[in-house]
């Protein structure tokens, strides 16, 4: 019965191509008749910052160790977004992101900052194991500077903001430097935030910072001027009685005086609600052209299967004696509750944007939809080798002395080189990818992957005899070995209803057969589910394969 769902299901999204519009319509998102369905972005984009510049507006989230990292996209109207550039090009700053190490699963970068500033844009992270660093540009489409250190992960834990007073001369940062363990609070689970004095040009910080709020797991703050007051943003649970986690809020802070040290009023603006699972919180407040106010957040990881990790909704906000009260309030408690659907800005877009998936590998370059996980090894990939193919070379495994996280898991998380991209949408998906061979050498594994919280494979292994066999492989390393692959040319895809999925395999990209059994997708080291292709090898550094193209089609 599921996969006869799952049959009428892709009938319904991907078999209507009569008209461009059937095409590109989707349950969440734009819907052509102008209205937009939340999420927005129904995929992972997680702990975003979302600023106007112009016309337009730009978005970063981060990924933590996948590289290049930290994903810009921009959109004209809040709604419709495409890719158009990473911060970093690698994590410059630890051993541990290496390929040669792959060690920084749940590590990497969190939440970051994007501003513009007197002609410059500026991006700040936290590496919660390395500190707070800094990069710029002078174009967001262009290269960025390698990230330097503010200051050192001792004195900060996460979710940098900064504001530039243009009417003082001052600038500011703030961030939760960790969690408080004084005797009365240590049991209470509150985060310190603290505001640093900032240099104007951006690049250092001037004090030692002050703690000028604690709240339970309060964090994801974003500074505000509006009106002569100073608001602050933060995402902060309500706990049960007994202490357990609850609804993560969207609160603010809404300065009683011109210092922007306070004292604070605090209001919750935006709570669980209306439908909405999963919380609704950790985002950035924009205002339209129009003069509209908007406020993006992303769905909290507090249900058991977000698979598809955390995705972008866009709220309405109305002000309200003073506060931006986000969504709607339909309980007439004076806090906002989301809204699933809602009526599009009121800006008129030159162009419709779309998130990049497919791939066919004409470009000289990556696609901005690609991310490897950890850095990469450049020496072992290449466009130009085999013009319109990507080529992926085998690297041994991670030696486990140099890997310290889930050892007893899937080799695959060992392997060097394997790329990337996000899921898009939760109801139906289906990718395929066309793979060349004939390279393999002894010892080497190529194919298809989908991971996250775990792992699982189909590909192609070459044993000591030059025999090269399909295999599919779970998160445990347990494998199930297929038939003889005596063809060069393989074509492999990947089906999904909801978080169930499955594999499929052929050697003419029209008759495919099932391979493995079905299994489930899920969240895990902070990603949602992501595509990729992987190409190790178990004895030596030998051997490649050839990836003609990619593509994905979903709702």
């Amino acid at each position: 019965m599921k996969i006869f769902r799952f049959l009428v299901l892709l009938v319904i999204v991907f078999g209507c191509k009569g008209t461009e519009e059937k095409k590109t319509i989707h349950s969440f998102g734009d819907q052509g008749d102008g209205t937009f369905i939340n999420p927005i972005l129904n995929a992972d984009y997680p702990d975003s910052d979302v600023v106007r510049h112009g016309n337009k507006y730009y978005m970063i989230s981060s990924k933590k160790h996948n590289s290049p990292g930290m994903i810009i996209l921009e959109s004209y109207d809040m709604v419709n977004w495409r890719i158009i550039n990473h911060v970093y090009d690698s994590i410059s700053w630890g051993k541990e992101y290496n390929w040669d190490r792959m060690a920084g699963y749940k590590r990497g970068v969190w939440a970051g900052d994007l501003a513009f500033h007197e002609g410059t844009w500026y991006c700040y992270v936290i590496d919660p194991s390395h500190g707070l660093f800094v990069t710029t540009t002078d174009d967001i489409y262009g290269q960025w500077t390698t990230p330097t250190k503010m200051i050192s992960q001792k004195k900060v834990a996460d979710d940098p903001s900064v504001f530039w007073d243009d009417e003082n001369k001052e600038a500011w940062l703030v961030a939760n430097i960790g969690r408080s363990r004084t005797k009365e609070d240590k049991d209470k689970y509150l985060y310190k935030n603290a505001i640093f004095k900032m240099s104007w040009d951006g690049l250092s910080l001037e004090d030692e910072g002050t703690v000028f709020y604690k709240g339970p797991g309060a964090e994801a703050s974003k500074i505000y001027r509006i009106n002569d007051q100073w608001f602050i943003f933060l995402s902060e649970w309500s706990m049960t009685p007994d202490g357990d986690k609850e609804d993560r809020k969207q609160i603010a802070l809404r300065s009683k005086t011109n210092s922007i040290y306070g004292p604070y009023d605090k209001k919750v603006l935006l709570e669980r609600g209306n439908g909405f699972e999963r919380s609704c919180s950790q985002g950035s407040l924009n205002q339209a052209p129009d003069g509209s106010w908007w406020y993006f957040h992303q769905l909290i990881q507090n249900i058991d299967a977000p698979f598809q990790g955390r995705p972008q909704c866009l709220q309405p906000v109305e002000w309200v004696n003073g506060w931006p009260i986000i969504g709607e309030d339909m309980d007439k408690d004076g806090i906002g509750e989301p809204l699933r659907r809602y009526k599009m800005p009121n800006i008129i877009a030159p162009e419709k944007l779309k998130i990049q998936t497919s791939d066919d590998f004409s470009s000289s370059e990556l696609g901005h939809q690609w991310e490897w996980n950890h850095n990469p090894r450049d020496s072992h990939w290449s466009f130009t080798e085999r013009t319109g193919w990507l080529r992926l070379k085998a690297s041994t495994l991670v030696p486990l002395s140099n890997y310290y996280y889930h050892k007893g898991a899937s080799s695959f998380w060992r392997a060097s080189n394997t790329l990337s991209q996000r899921i898009m949408g939760t109801k139906a998906g289906i990718s395929s990818a066309k793979f060349d061979v004939s390279g393999m050498t002894q010892g080497q594994r190529a194919g298809y992957a989908r991971f996250a919280g775990v792992s699982h494979l189909i590909g192609v292994k070459m044993d000591a005899e030059g025999n090269r066999n399909l295999f599919f492989m779970d998160d445990k390393g347990t494998e199930i070995d297929g038939p003889s692959i005596e063809k060069a040319i393989i074509y492999f895809k990947s089906t999904n209803s909801g978080n169930s999925a499955s594999f499929e395999y052929s050697y003419d990209n029209k008759n495919f057969e099932r391979f493995g059994p079905e299994f489930e997708l899920v969240f895990g080291r902070w990603s949602g589910d992501r595509l990729g292709v992987f190409c190790w090898n178990d004895i030596e550094d030998s051997g490649y394969v050839d990836i003609d193209w990619f593509e994905y089609e979903y709702e």
